[in-house]
């Protein structure tokens, strides 16, 4: 008979439990960073994360010995499911000692629930979604994670593994260092071409105008990515609720747009690696933790592109080019010479070729798995 007994979080306690266990498993793992507190309970709210307005989740606790061991969420994603035109769950938030029994019970509860719902596979780790936190770490354990990407031990590869998930999709991360970027002879070349035949313009993040300025970010985006595997367009209501996030931590000349004779063609959000400051703050932002934001900024020495993309009436034009000499020349300009590109889908030729121009180096690999349920 198992030890193992899972239970359905249902109260404050049980969420702030949920929470907070991670605590507990990085406790000995320097690379690990953890997330403010108030962020995962702001993403948890189902009365106020506008995910839930086509999305739901159940989130479950493991105890063994009388002791919390593990977590999972399971998530039915509605609007997932409208766009790829599927009957397809999620997992996410999945934290475990490193117990077989543990997992297969967690990862039981999460298909058993996914399946209620009428849905035939399951797929993770989403947290809660593609939007968000997407993938689990599969290559690049010494080295701490970027800002708003996850970070796991590589034992939970092999729990997976053992359990039956099969691979669905590698994502990949890539290290840019301005002087091998900057070194490229084809960037810089193409980067001239493409913004000569085309008349490209690059404009900053104009932050008097956020409002205005959200809505050329929301035409890009769902226009750029959706051709994507795994793209769900964010709903305004998303994009509002993570503009306000982003807002107090964007540097307004690392957010561009690019226009071709007035029209707005693409658009790039590259932020500063927080994660080296939230790191010393161990979860806590209150009481005065949040001046850290501010005074030690200037140590930070990463940036994270997020976001870069081109409409698709302007691809293959080299416009991306375009957009990578700009970022990489304003970062080193506030004394940030490090980077990096990510997601990017393994089997997306355009954007993989874009990190090797730049001398890239493919220094992280993420891993999203799937079953049938």
């Amino acid at each position: 008979m198992s030890s193992v007994t899972i239970k359905t979080v249902s109260s404050k306690k049980e969420l702030m439990q949920f929470i907070k266990l991670p605590w507990k498993i990085y406790q000995n793992d320097k690379y690990w960073v953890p997330p403010l507190i108030m962020d995962r309970k702001k993403i948890l709210n189902k009365e106020k994360n506008p995910f839930f307005q086509h999305a739901e989740m159940e989130m479950f606790l493991a105890e063994k010995n009388g002791e919390l061991v593990g977590r999972i969420a399971a998530i039915k994603n509605d609007l997932h499911n409208k766009v790829h035109n599927e009957k397809t769950g999620h997992f996410g938030f999945f934290e475990c000692i490193d117990d077989q029994e543990v997992a297969n019970a967690l990862f039981d509860s999460a298909k058993k629930w996914v399946k209620s719902k009428g849905l035939t596979k399951i797929l993770g780790p989403a947290s809660p979604s593609s939007n968000d936190e997407w993938g689990m770490l599969l290559d690049g354990f010494d080295d701490e994670p970027r800002l708003l990407m996850p970070y796991n031990p590589a034992y939970y590869l092999k729990l997976c593994d053992c359990y039956g998930f099969r691979k669905a999709k590698d994502l990949h991360a890539y290290k840019l260092e301005n002087q091998k970027v900057c070194s490229s002879e084809k960037l810089k070349r193409i980067a001239e071409i493409a913004r000569q035949r085309s008349g490209l313009e690059i404009s900053q993040l104009n932050i008097k105008d956020f409002k205005g300025e959200l809505e050329k970010v929301k035409y890009v985006y769902n226009k750029a990515w959706a051709p994507n595997w795994g793209f769900v367009p964010l709903t305004d209501a998303e994009l509002d609720a993570m503009a306000e996030d982003l807002k107090p931590l964007a540097e307004p000349s690392l957010v561009l747009f690019g226009h071709i004779n007035n029209e707005l063609v693409g658009f790039a959000l590259v932020m500063l690696d927080y994660n080296q400051i939230f790191k010393e703050m161990n979860g806590k932002l209150f009481p005065f933790n949040f001046l850290k934001l501010k005074t030690k900024k200037k140590n930070i020495t990463w940036s994270r592109v997020i976001t870069l993309g081109v409409i698709p009436e302007y691809q293959k034009r080299g416009l991306d080019a375009v957009f990578y000499w700009e970022v990489v020349t304003r970062a080193h300009k506030l004394g940030i010479d490090l980077g990096e590109a990510s997601w990017i889908l393994e089997d997306n030729e355009m954007m993989n070729r874009g990190a090797n121009v730049m001398n890239g180096d493919l220094y992280k690999k993420y891993r999203l798995y799937e079953m049938e349920v």
